[in-house]
């Protein structure tokens, strides 16, 4: 009888999947434009017309820019129309929204246009606990596209993963 110890995880047709290899480099920005509004509430078109013309748009090249208003202003959406033109040329993206909603974004775009044909028929564990900020639905969104073609699917690690699709 041998004492070696034989890695069956390794020697497997499982495939592990991490979503944090799929992380893309890129400061996450929240831009907030009370600051720009009148008393932190009313947008006057020509004040904020002035603030984008003379804002340095250049320090947000390669970053990614989630727009927003922290106070409650009624804004009008030509007000984030101009902003986004404004980024377009050095952001990698730009949104409406909260810094999650910019992540999640940002995670769509990368799993709707993965080629998962690699994976076909095999198994896969859809591995947990990363350390860069991978949103929960990056998780639904990537089980849902490789389950028509996946031979089972499981999240986690390979020595405590959890079950969740298996074909018939």
């Amino acid at each position: 009888m041998s004492d070696e110890i034989i890695n069956r995880v390794a020697s497997s047709s499982l495939v592990v999947f991490d979503l944090e290899d799929y992380y893309p480099d890129g400061e996450r920005i929240l831009f907030d434009i009370k600051e720009w509004l009148y008393k932190g509430l009313v947008l006057r078109e020509k004040e904020f017309r002035d603030q984008v013309k003379n804002h340095n748009w250049k320090q947000y090249q390669d970053t990614y820019v989630a727009l927003m208003c922290s106070t409650d202003a009624i804004v009008p959406a030509w007000a984030f129309m101009l902003l986004s033109i404004q980024l377009e040329p050095y952001v990698k993206k730009s949104l409406i929204g909260t810094l999650e909603t910019l992540e999640l974004s940002i995670y769509q775009d990368i799993i709707f246009n993965l080629d998962v044909s690699a994976y076909k028929n095999k198994p896969i564990i859809i591995k947990g606990c990363s350390h860069k900020p991978v949103p929960d639905n990056a998780y639904v969104l990537l089980s849902q596209k490789l389950k028509p073609i996946a031979k089972s699917i499981m999240y986690g690690e390979a020595c405590s993963s959890v079950p969740l699709f298996k074909k018939k």
